[in-house]
């Protein structure tokens, strides 16, 4: 255990222990027989159909509680369902159906209109999301050892800059080639999905191009809102095929796969490597997990309020980066809140993919992305270049080619913080969630920046 205290009669000893085996978390692929969500299946059944009744009778109660109960409940259901079926399961189909059946499930009318409501209020109103992000990027920094920190930070601006640039350029001379022309192709189709995110992508850019061309932002965001969705289950499919050779424990070439090790150079196991999770915690440690993580989150709040230009998340890494690079906290406080990240991580990922994709997808546009041949090549084109052309930058930089493709590559092309969630756990690397979140906001503002300079060539 990482913290002890006066004994098992304050519950401070009492350990929080694996329940599922040598499983990492509820949503690993493999089958867990007559279990779901990691309850015996009657159990199961008797709460998703207590949730349901009372859904459908409009009595599901709009709170922080009843969010997690129903995400939960949803998640785990999708997660057993996609491990039903041996070896697709390992390429990421548990994640797959938890990012789009919600959605289409709320799309043909089929989940109760409270239960929706409840659960897009949960995400985004009551800031389950931020308390999801938050923990895992947290418990990543503060869990690394620190030379891994700072040996793979300043190398990770070679993959990010050079797969923008390299991304921008061969997907326009695409279109120019297909006759989608060439600044359309990098400003509808590269920039939007590039941005890592619909605040800094769809979003501003509908307002720039309307800006630009004296039109209406609403005529612009169908065709950015569609690139960037598509594009988001072109990452996750990608995701789920590197998961799956990883399983298969092939090396393609030295340096291929890490296994979820960023570095690959020279240096003592215990100083470039992720120490292994614990199997177990306590009470206490976890409770002190959470206040550390929520304090970051604060703080990366204050410094977004008084010093504008940077998002939230990209202060609160900035903080637990030079928290941990200068050892401000004791060990066993950095191992608690490692503990915190790694039961998020464990339990609530098919939780909060339900959530996102309740919130945030509307399968209207998923279907207007697929009824234009060439717009579905540019877009994928677009994941293929940035995932390959930032694993090679990485490598060259001594990143190993799949985590350099994963982050930066994929992250950059998914929908953000949400599609982050679901590339990483599609790929089994929830871990790398603060290089994700940090080429996202940080990449993310320099695509806006690269695309304001092309926007007035936009006719």
């Amino acid at each position: 255990m990482s913290e002890t205290g006066p004994g098992p009669a304050g519950g401070i000893e009492h350990p929080e222990a694996r329940t599922a085996g040598p499983r990492p978390g509820t949503h690993y692929p493999g089958r867990l027989g007559p279990k779901i969500a990691s309850l015996p299946a009657p159990l199961y059944l008797v709460l998703a159909g207590l949730v349901l009744a009372a859904a459908i009778t409009g009595n599901l109660p709009d709170t922080m509680v009843a969010g997690f109960a129903t995400t939960i409940l949803l998640g785990g259901l999708f997660i057993w369902i996609g491990n039903l079926f041996p070896v697709v399961r390992d390429f990421g189909l548990p994640t797959i159906l938890c990012t789009f059946a919600p959605a289409t499930l709320a799309f043909l009318g089929v989940m109760p209109e409270n239960m929706v409501t409840v659960v897009q209020n949960f995400i985004d109103g009551h800031g389950f999301l931020d308390f999801f992000v938050v923990g895992i990027i947290a418990g990543s920094i503060l869990g690394m050892p620190r030379t891994l920190l700072l040996k793979a930070g300043p190398r990770f601006a070679v993959p990010v800059v050079g797969c923008l640039l390299a991304t921008f350029v061969l997907v326009g001379l695409i279109a120019a080639l297909t006759g989608f022309g060439f600044i359309e192709g990098i400003l509808f189709v590269a920039a939007p999905i590039m941005a890592g995110g619909l605040g800094v992508g769809a979003l501003p850019m509908s307002e720039m191009y309307a800006s630009a061309t004296g039109g209406d932002s609403a005529t612009f965001m169908g065709d950015l809102m569609s690139a960037v969705v598509m594009a988001n289950v072109v990452c996750i499919l990608i995701a789920g095929i590197y998961n799956g050779l990883g399983k298969r424990k092939k090396q393609l070439f030295v340096g291929f796969n890490g296994h979820g090790q960023l570095l690959r150079i020279k240096g003592r196991a215990d100083e470039l490597t992720l120490p292994p999770k614990r199997d177990t915690s306590s009470f206490i440690a976890l409770g002190k997990g959470l206040l550390i993580a929520g304090s970051l989150f604060v703080f990366g709040n204050l410094a977004a309020a008084l010093i504008p230009g940077l998002h939230p998340y990209a202060w609160t890494i900035i903080a637990a980066a030079a928290v941990k690079i200068f050892g401000l906290l004791p060990q066993d406080v950095e191992d608690s809140t490692a503990d915190w990240g790694d039961l998020i991580g464990a339990i609530l990922v098919p939780a909060l993919l339900v959530g996102v994709s309740l919130t945030y997808i509307d399968i209207t546009d998923v279907l207007a992305s697929l009824s234009n041949p060439l717009f579905i090549v540019l877009t994928v084109c677009t994941v293929v270049i940035a995932t390959l052309t930032s694993g090679v930058l990485g490598w060259l930089v001594k990143f190993n080619f799949v985590e350099a493709s994963i982050t930066p590559g994929l992250v950059m092309a998914d929908t953000g913080g949400s599609g982050d969630v679901s590339v990483l756990s599609a790929a089994n690397r929830m871990h790398l969630m603060p290089f994700a979140a940090l080429t996202n906001r940080l990449g993310g503002a320099l695509v806006l920046f690269v695309t304001s300079l092309i926007v007035p060539f936009l006719t």
